[in-house]
């Protein structure tokens, strides 16, 4: 699934791709709930079959949030979020 600037997923509003890969597209996206600006994966369509490929997606996500959850608030609010998927 390609999204375009301004597409709409959930509280998700898309503001330009960032990055593609075996395991989906990534999109440069702002939280409207939160008005802050996140990184959105939209994984391939062949991929929710393999339940291999599901497992190791879902392990990645539960790693990604254990990591986030140990970053200080104040130093969280520094970093750049998007800043390890950006190509320039």
């Amino acid at each position: 699934m390609r999204l375009t600037a301004g597409a709409r997923l959930g509280p998700y509003e898309i503001l330009a791709p960032l990055g593609a890969g075996g395991m989906g597209d990534v999109y440069r996206a702002r939280d409207t709930r939160l008005d802050r600006f996140v990184a959105v994966k939209v994984l391939s369509s062949h991929l929710p079959a393999d339940p291999l490929a599901l497992l190791a997606i879902t392990a990645f996500m539960a790693v990604v949030a254990l990591a986030a959850a140990y970053v200080p608030a104040r130093r969280a609010a520094r970093m750049d979020p998007l800043a390890a998927l950006r190509h320039d």
